[in-house]
């Protein structure tokens, strides 16, 4: 076992003040947006086994079995599959979509083979892998999250009473859900800007009237009106009214599979994600945004995203199920005096503390100390050999793989 040291990422819609007070530090007056728990070259995790703080990676790379296991290493190569992270937002983050698997693949070989270089502003895809999320709120979280059914996007827009919205609320009534609501992402995303831009205040205006006057929409309309003021004239305002709002309270989840569009707004959550960098934006953003490629990709259907809840084990563990064999989030709540939980050994675990202290104790291991203790926002990462007795109390996240 090993404490990891861990890098905070100063994102410009990051709360100032939420990862701070998780972690019992003075803030700095800057966003503290991400506290990354890993082995992403962007910003690793660092252990000290002896000689100083070394890499996380580097690590791995030293004796791969023996850190990830067998089975990880024969999964998903040399390196750990997930990354872990705190996310604290307080403004809202970009409006994107994940490529599955075989997307990622293609897309990667066709960049690589047209020479555009990896750090290019105009690059799309960073590596060959996907990107599926698990984030579990810690605070009331909210977010949104895939298409609302296109007679639900069309009354919203409607009650706008803005005559430029008027065509697409004609289009999400007349045509086949999926058509409809492709149809008017491609002409919000590739309308004049200038144009758009009166559009979008216009509608931000209604929006900021609406929420005060109640009705069914009054709380999507206090969110619309709430992104407009951070992306004032944005293309992605309009967009992003093609989603649902969805608010977890503390505990709660959501799973965010290829293709579908999603954007958080504000909470401080736990976040677990295969380890990779593709990201394609809709909106809410000056970076890049490559519509075509887009429109590939989004998956176009006004389904409900669902709230995933813990699932109980019989040992205590509360496990978010997800189909993805990258990684596995799950909880323990431990009470004052309750029995120790034990953690098997076989696969690469990182282990957070979020609330109260956690004592790790190591039943077998080559490496590391005998014992850890964690406080709130501290972490370790535990090798694949090495078995894990944890008390209380205290509330622990444990990442790991499915393989």
């Amino acid at each position: 076992m090993d404490r990891l040291v861990n890098t905070v990422r100063p994102y410009a819609w990051g709360s100032p003040t939420a990862i701070p007070e998780l972690l019992g530090t003075e803030p700095t007056g800057e966003p503290q947006a991400e506290l990354w728990m890993g082995a992403h070259p962007a910003a690793p995790s660092l252990i000290d086994r002896g000689a100083g703080s070394v890499p996380l990676p580097e690590i791995i790379a030293a004796d791969p079995e023996g850190e990830l296991g067998a089975a990880s290493v024969s999964a998903f190569g040399p390196r750990l599959p997930f990354l872990l992270k705190i996310l604290a937002a307080a403004a809202p983050l970009s409006l994107q979509v994940h490529p599955d698997a075989a997307q990622a693949r293609a897309g990667f070989a066709d960049e690589e083979a047209r020479g555009v270089p990896l750090d290019a502003p105009h690059r799309t895809y960073k590596d060959a892998g996907h990107k599926p999320e698990l984030l579990c709120a810690l605070s009331t979280f909210d977010g949104l999250c895939g298409f609302r059914p296109a007679p639900e996007a069309a009354e919203l827009l409607e009650g706008l009473g803005v005559d430029e919205l008027k065509p697409y609320v004609d289009i999400l009534r007349a045509s086949p859900e999926s058509d409809a609501l492709r149809e008017v992402l491609t002409a919000v995303l590739t309308a004049d800007r200038a144009a758009m831009h009166g559009t979008v205040q216009r509608a931000a205006a209604s929006a900021q009237r609406l929420a005060g006057q109640g009705g069914p929409h009054a709380a999507s309309y206090a969110v619309h009106a709430g992104i407009a003021r951070e992306y004032p004239g944005d293309p992605g305002v309009v967009a992003a009214m093609l989603l649902r709002h969805v608010r977890l309270q503390p505990g709660e989840a959501l799973h965010l599979d290829a293709g579908v569009p999603h954007a958080y707004l504000r909470g401080l959550g736990v976040e677990i994600m295969a380890n990779s960098d593709n990201v394609l934006r809709c909106g809410l953003t000056p970076k890049h945004v490559d519509v075509p490629e887009l429109l590939r990709i989004v998956r176009f259907a006004g389904e409900d995203p669902g709230i995933l809840r813990p699932e109980a084990a019989p040992d205590g563990e509360e496990v978010y199920l997800t189909p993805v064999e990258e990684f596995r989030l799950s909880r323990y709540v431990l009470a004052p005096g309750a029995e120790p939980a034990s953690l098997a050994p076989g696969r690469p675990q990182i282990l957070l503390c979020t609330d109260g202290a956690v004592r790790l104790a190591a039943e077998a291991g080559p490496a590391g100390p005998d014992s850890l203790e964690l406080g709130r926002g501290q972490s370790a990462f535990v090798a694949a050999g090495t078995a894990v007795q944890v008390t209380g109390p205290g509330t622990l996240f444990r990442a790991t793989t499915q393989v």
